[in-house]
């Protein structure tokens, strides 16, 4: 029996015979975790084709009988098809489903995806995780990593993974599965969607163009809330030490002009220090002796315009406080013999707090978030590590698989922040920012960050990454993301330079936030706070991006309103433009700025691709037509361009009077 959908007058999925649309089967895993880093393989038993033999109407939708194996309901509804599966086989535990593709077509989403925007042409596991020091197979530092640590990542590792894909064919497709996933889009005909378990749904919505499209894939999944007006009025500087370190390095920034909106100390908890770098202790509470009478300081902050920001994530070291009293009460993931389950963090151990038991949730949410960060007056936190749920012998108070909760885990950790902050009345005045996520987190999300970039220039590691985590986000539901200015991990003798950490800047003035971070080794990486230039510099680039605000905010309102990316790709508003599907390092902030990123070392000019129309350079002032263009690109000036015809035209004729300063050469 054949059947197949249709949308926008194409067909996008068919089930001939001799072409199923479904295949089944059953295969045995192989899942190794260490410190966050996945190693996975598969050996399929069995997989074969399920063919259509039996088709009824119902109420429900029609419903497709497929050998007995599974049933298939299929509903609907304008624009949008829900197909509905109901396992009959309990022994099927591989699911795969091909979608009909177009030779030219473009893919985008699959998450949050740090080496390559389009998707076609490569195949993406979906698995929350540490993306790994290196993600490139043929680099010294991705090989020395895997034999050293076994930490070396692949071009799809990611924290962000989601089954969800949008198409240059005007449609979105979501997997309603949080089982391990690998969605394949290498072949002409057809992407095959492979699903460790038979998914719940699949659901298909079309639209006639991206950001109708993009408006209903958000109303879906939900979106993220608006950011505090705080956070435009500065720079967020990450520094640690301690009281007298951090506010002397506040000072110190302060007095040469840079405008500070937030002093984010991660360490306010206390350190370790290990191998890898200076490391947290991981008990969620204010350290007496490193941060003495922090309530007291958070509040001479806040009278002076200053917010104070901390770190959290969902485990707590067993040599805490916090630990004890959270196994006392039985709130940790045990083993499956019931005894304590500790996850290495690198020459420390933690225990899991079981987010899926209640109580430990309400727990969690309450006497550690509430209690020990927002009650003494903290303003926001980077809430890290969601991707860490380990799979093997370990029993959560769900009684679900952990191979299923770990996908979920993020979006569960995501939760429970935006709870503490809602119910606490301070949503919209606290920003926390996080790199896992999955299904579920857009709502829950209040700000993304890109994660642990290498302190380089590097494509599938460095400053080039970020650009293309933010536009796969967006294209995915998460449309506020930012990252650590000068990148974060430093290995191998490899060292954030001024350089680096300059281009790094100047292109997070055109993203929602900018933060710097002193890296996981302070001590031999470049530090702003160091180099006159440098600060003299950066006051420049914090001032142009206080300026963009007006600007900056009706994005992020859209965003929160539409689901609209605030860093969105060429495409969304030059559909017409095959080029503008090709781009992977430029970006549209909103739709009148164009941003052209230098990411490579070493470079006094960039080559630019403009779409159809008339730009005025932003700094200079001269005016560039549609197509390539060479400018020049002295650091601190990254190749931006605004539309003639802009309503916020005026401001940025601001912006180039007061801070332009530079030729502009062809």
């Amino acid at each position: 029996m054949d059947w197949e959908l249709n949308a926008e007058g194409q067909r996008i999925l068919s089930c001939e015979s001799g072409k199923p649309m479904i295949y089944v089967g059953y295969g045995e895993e192989s899942v190794d975790m260490y410190r966050g880093n996945y190693r996975i393989e598969d050996y399929v038993v069995e997989r074969r084709p399920l063919r259509v033999t039996g088709i009824t109407e119902k109420p429900e939708g029609i419903s497709m009988d497929l050998e007995g194996q599974i049933v298939l309901t299929v509903k609907v509804e304008g624009e949008l098809a829900v197909l509905s599966f109901r396992q009959i086989n309990p022994a099927i535990n591989r699911f795969w489903f091909r979608v009909e593709a177009d030779e030219k077509e473009s893919c985008y989403g699959c998450g949050e995806q740090m080496s390559y925007f389009n998707l076609r042409g490569r195949h993406f596991p979906l698995w929350t995780s540490e993306p790994g020091v290196g993600r490139d197979k043929t680099t010294y530092v991705t090989w020395r990593s895997d034999v050293e640590n076994k930490a070396g990542g692949d071009y799809y590792n990611t924290n962000y993974p989601q089954p969800t894909y949008v198409s240059a064919r005007h449609y979105y497709l979501h997997v309603d599965s949080t089982a391990y996933a690998d969605f394949d889009f290498r072949n002409r005909d057809f992407h095959e969607l492979q699903i460790w378990e038979v998914p719940a749904s699949i659901r298909i919505e079309a639209a006639p163009g991206f950001l109708e499209l993009l408006e209903k894939l958000t109303a879906f999944l939900g979106r993220q809330p608006e950011l505090p007006e705080w956070v435009y009025n500065g720079l967020i500087i990450g520094v640690q030490g301690g009281n007298d370190r951090s506010l002397g390095i506040l000072e110190k920034t302060l007095d040469k002009g840079i405008k500070v909106s937030g002093l984010w100390c991660q360490d306010w908890c206390g350190k370790r220090v290990t191998s890898f770098g200076k490391r947290l202790q991981w008990d969620w509470k204010y350290h007496q002796e490193m941060y003495p009478d922090l309530p007291k300081r958070i509040q001479e902050l806040h009278s002076r315009g200053i917010k104070f920001l901390g770190y959290i994530n969902p485990y707590l070291v067993n040599d805490g406080e916090l630990y004890k009293e959270g196994k006392a009460r039985g709130y940790f993931a045990t083993k499956g013999d019931g005894g304590d389950y500790l996850v290495d963090f690198g020459e420390f151990y933690c225990g899991v707090v079981d987010l899926t038991n209640p109580d430990a949730y309400e727990w969690y949410k309450n006497e550690v978030i509430k209690k020990h960060s927002l009650d003494i007056g903290i303003d926001g936190w980077m809430a890290d590590f969601g991707e860490y749920l380990p799979t093997d012998d370990i029993r959560l108070y769900s009684g679900i698989s952990p191979m299923k909760e770990h996908n979920r885990w993020p979006a569960l950790w995501a939760k429970c922040n935006y709870e503490a902050v809602k119910e606490s009345g301070k949503l919209g005045e606290v920003v926390y920012f996080m790199r896992a996520g999955g299904t579920g987190s857009q709502k829950y999300c209040t700000l993304l960050w890109a994660g642990d970039q290498s302190v380089d220039f590097t494509i599938h590691d460095g400053l080039a990454t970020v650009i293309c985590a933010a536009l796969s986000a967006g294209m995915t539901g998460c449309g506020l993301s930012h990252s650590d200015i000068g990148g974060y991990t430093s290995l191998f003798d490899n060292k954030r330079t001024k350089e680096l950490f300059l281009r790094w800047a100047e292109m997070a003035v055109f993203t929602p936030v900018m933060r710097t971070h002193e890296g996981n080794r302070p001590d031999t990486n470049f530090q702003y706070y160091e180099d006159e230039d440098c600060m003299e510099q950066l006051a420049r680039l914090v001032e142009v991006y206080t300026m963009l605000a007006p600007y900056m905010k009706e994005l992020v309102k859209e965003n929160a309103e539409k689901g609209i990316p605030v860093q969105r790709p060429l495409f969304l508003h030059y559909e017409e433009d095959k080029r503008a599907y090709e781009v992977q390092y430029e970006y549209l902030l909103g739709p009148d700025l164009l941003v052209a990123p230098v990411y490579l070392e070493g470079q006094d000019t960039w080559d630019v691709y403009l779409p159809e129309g008339e730009w005025i350079h932003l700094w200079t002032g001269e005016e560039y037509r549609g197509g390539e263009a060479k400018v020049a690109a002295p650091v601190g000036d990254t190749p931006a361009f605004y539309l003639k015809s802009s309503e916020y035209a005026p401001l940025f004729e601001e912006i180039r009077r007061t801070h332009g300063k530079r030729e502009s050469g062809r």
